[in-house]
């Protein structure tokens, strides 16, 4: 791995660390003045559907290419490659568990 994609790794990591610690104090402050659960909490649960889309996204583009690389060679592992391919999209579920919480 490169220098330079390790350090925007750790530069990514570490806005995302700051954005989250932000909305939770946000949320925090908006519980305690307004009981209806509007505000900032939504914005939350929009933040992490939306990374949990990008990061299914992300996965899901690996493993589709090596997918299809595995059934050029050989055909009969359609369902393997089937159920590896479906595996990111729990990431997304996991994400929109927030929206009904």
């Amino acid at each position: 791995m490169n220098v330079n994609t390790l350090k925007m790794s750790l530069r990514t990591l570490i806005l995302l660390a700051a954005i989250t610690m932000v909305a939770q104090g946000v949320a925090a402050e908006t519980e305690l003045t307004q009981s209806d659960g509007s505000g900032y909490s939504a914005i939350g649960a929009g933040i992490a559907l939306g990374l949990a889309a990008i990061g299914a996204g992300l996965s899901q583009a690996a493993i589709g290419s090596a997918a299809v690389g595995m059934l050029a060679e050989d055909g009969s592992k359609f369902g393997v490659a089937l159920i590896f391919t479906a595996l990111p999209e729990s990431i997304v579920i996991l994400g929109a568990l927030p929206l009904f919480l």
